[in-house]
């Protein structure tokens, strides 16, 4: 059989490719590439004449990762990279990865850029313990659904995001983890206008909320802190609002993000209560 290698690329500056990445993409027979032009762009740079180069983007993933372990299996050698970064984080790669690992091939990981972690460790918030969320949901409700989910996650969190949606996500952030809670935002990670601002998620959603940043952007927010935050009475919560006069669709609207239960569940829940107290 042959060898499936997981090949990191640069993030933005060339200089962080390694000479084992530039000799097994020399070396092997096929790359899968998420995007061919930016890979031609980088074998250019580092005169590397691909044997075969063939697309692999979340379009064709599937059926791609279905052709490349048949040619694995037959003893071609296959390199996997993606747009920037290493594939399988955030990126096309894992579905390969499995296939490969499935069908008992050999895998081998040549380590390199990944935004997440050059962002952790510039950011000066803890490292002993992360988790790496990637992008969040480009959908209100269920991306603050989300953030409500990590709102006791003791981790540090770090998360990818496009600069138009920035502003609104810090804002999100804030009213699931609380406005104090120290965060940072990177921007074009080893790009010549590389940014770290630093603050709490208050004070980063103040800076951004009608400035967007420019370029890629990767936000780190620091874990909740031991007994920082006590477990939510969510049936207690809903009373308290049905008592205030809302109704139960937005009394469930105010408990998505600080619980991170559907909003579905929450509306059912403040149903059966409004009638319990009808019924009194």
């Amino acid at each position: 059989m042959g060898v499936l290698y997981v090949v990191a690329t640069p993030i933005g500056n060339l200089e962080d490719m390694s000479f084992r990445a530039v000799r097994i993409l020399k070396e092997v027979d096929i790359v899968a590439a998420e995007d061919t032009r930016t890979a031609q762009k980088l074998f250019e740079r580092f005169e590397i004449r691909a044997k075969r180069l063939v697309s692999y983007f979340e379009g064709n993933e599937a059926a791609r990762s279905a052709e490349l372990v048949k040619a694995l299996a037959a003893g071609k050698s296959v390199a996997v990279i993606s747009e920037a970064g290493t594939p399988g984080v955030s990126d096309p790669g894992a579905r390969l990865v499995k296939a490969a690992a499935d069908a008992g091939i050999k895998i081998e990981v040549v380590p390199g850029p990944i935004a997440a972690v050059a962002a952790l460790v510039g950011s000066g918030l803890p490292t002993e313990r992360f988790m790496v969320v990637g992008f969040p949901p480009r959908e209100a409700g269920a991306r603050r659904m989300m953030f409500g989910q990590l709102r006791n996650e003791p981790s540090t969190i770090a998360l990818y995001e496009a600069p138009g949606r920035v502003g609104q996500t810090l804002s999100d952030l804030a009213a699931a983890l609380g406005d104090d809670r120290a965060a940072a935002v990177c921007r074009e990670l080893t790009k010549l206008h590389e940014e770290i601002a630093r603050g709490t998620l208050a004070e980063l959603h103040a800076r951004y909320a009608d400035t967007p940043p420019r370029g890629e952007c990767t936000i780190i927010v620091a874990g909740a802190a031991a007994g920082q935050l006590a477990p939510i009475d969510v049936e207690a919560e809903l009373r308290n609002l049905l008592d205030q006069g809302l109704g139960p669709k937005d009394a469930a609207a105010r408990l998505v993000v600080s619980t991170g239960k559907p909003r579905r569940a929450l509306y059912q829940l403040a149903l059966s209560l409004q009638r319990e107290g009808g019924e009194e």
